[in-house]
């Protein structure tokens, strides 16, 4: 089986894309090659269709972090250079957004290390970039996990990790385009791990329940196995947050303070990026996870509020265990994606799993109980396209989504490239492979 990941964000995720092949807009046939890339290790890329332009950031053959840019009805990339190489970190993805002014900003290329950000002063010129030093002047020596979002008002919020795996807080700012400036949102940061342990987020999702809803685990130390307790809260605002019974959270949120799904306990399984939030057809928010069943193998739960308490459901039976331990980029064995409802009205627990492949798990909507393996609804890629085009050993296929889509006709596309599997965020040994064709397709 070929190895897909989904980079962007550094959250692996399972893929479901439909059939890109040669689709036509005027002259312009896809796929449409970028530009080369290294394919030495993965690490996350941004596309993002704004109007009839897109946009897409990547680090180019060389590691340096490159922007391109193309009208959606010609096939020509231009691009601009940014004065950042990046090392063999899978960490450093690149985020980017445009604001209410088509400014476009972008920041990448950070673990635990200052803020990198750039901003353009001509809108949607991608030759106009400049590196800001910084956005509010604190906080910003130590800045991982970078995310652009939109808020209430849908003002442009950005969020980062501020500190270190087992020991930060998480800081959001918000961003004046009248006065091109950035400032707290909150005035204390949203979570604090006290200087024992940090965060590691998955959200906040806007729901169709009008709250913005956030997932997280614990984590000790940079040891993956030291995750624990899963954890909830939501907010209207993203200012005042709250608990799913409705109490008022006081921020920052610790781990005392905070609602916990599932006690899963210090090498219980649970890990980071494999913690996601969805929705039932009730609106009602499903938390996704994984963690050890009592034999001590690698199960997926879900859990949902039943009667005023978080009711936890084991939804998968394999007869297998991922022991993961230690720091830096993992392979993961297993991947999960949040429940959603089909086409169809049926709750659909998307998963990759090594061993077992990938599927997606039809749920009762009254008890979340697993009712046996489905045909997803949401088309795929092509088996041709999620094979490796290199023949270099050990390459994988990694695919990165679009972040916006065509206002015209909500067409949305999709990034391809090979690269080696990650390594710890070091060099891998050996010879390294040539660089990989980073190309377009269109999802149809």
């Amino acid at each position: 089986m070929s190895r897909i990941s989904i980079v962007a964000l550094a959250l692996p995720m399972l893929v479901s894309l439909v059939n890109p092949w040669c689709s036509a807009l005027a002259d312009v046939t896809y796929p449409i090659d970028i530009a080369p890339v290294c394919s030495a290790f993965p690490v996350g890329f941004c596309l993002l269709t704004h109007g009839s332009q897109q946009f897409v950031a990547f680090y180019d053959a060389d590691r340096q972090m490159t922007v391109g840019v193309r009208k959606l009805d010609e096939a020509t990339w231009h691009f601009a250079k940014l004065p950042e190489h990046i090392g063999w970190d899978s960490h450093n993805y690149i985020a980017m957004t445009i604001d209410d002014a088509d400014m476009i900003h972008l920041s990448g290329n950070m673990h635990a290390s200052p803020l990198q950000y750039f901003r353009t002063t001509k809108p949607l010129d991608v030759d106009s970039f400049i590196k800001i030093d910084h956005m509010v002047g604190s906080n910003e020596a130590s800045v991982t996990y970078p995310i652009f979002m939109r808020g209430p008002e849908n003002k442009l919020i950005f969020t980062y990790r501020d500190g270190r795996s087992g020991d930060g807080n998480q800081i959001f700012n918000v961003y004046d385009s009248a006065t091109g400036s950035w400032k707290r949102l909150l005035d204390k940061p949203l979570t604090d791990g006290e200087g024992h342990r940090n965060a590691y987020f998955y959200g906040p999702v806007s729901g169709p329940d009008g709250y913005f809803h956030l997932v997280w685990v614990w984590r000790e130390s940079p040891d993956c196995s030291s995750c624990h307790d899963v954890s909830y809260a939501r907010s209207r605002d993203l200012i005042h947050w709250e608990d799913s019974a409705g109490k008022a959270l006081a921020l920052p949120i610790t781990l005392e303070t905070g609602d916990i799904v599932d006690h899963v306990p210090q090498k219980g399984g649970t890990i980071n990026n494999d913690v996601k939030v969805g929705f039932d057809s009730n609106k009602q928010p499903v938390v996704t996870y994984v963690k050890y069943d009592t034999a001590g193998n690698s199960q997926l739960y879900c859990a949902r509020k039943v009667d005023g308490a978080w009711k936890s459901v084991q939804v998968t039976n394999w007869n297998y265990r991922w022991d993961f331990s230690g720091g830096g980029s993992i392979i993961f064995d297993i991947n999960d994606s949040p429940v959603r409802v089909d086409k169809q009205g049926r709750l659909i627990q998307p998963f990759y799993h090594k061993k077992f492949g990938s599927g997606s798990i039809q749920l009762s909507p009254t008890t979340l109980k697993p009712l046996g393996t489905v045909a997803d609804d949401t088309p795929r890629i092509p088996r041709d396209v999620v094979k490796p085009a290199s023949t270099f050993p050990g390459m994988g296929v990694q695919t990165g989504s679009d972040s916006g889509k065509d206002p015209n006709t909500g067409r949305r596309f999709v990034l391809r490239w090979d690269t080696l599997a990650p390594n710890r965020d070091r060099q891998p040994e050996g010879p390294l492979p040539p660089p990989s064709m980073l190309r377009l397709y269109e999802v149809k």
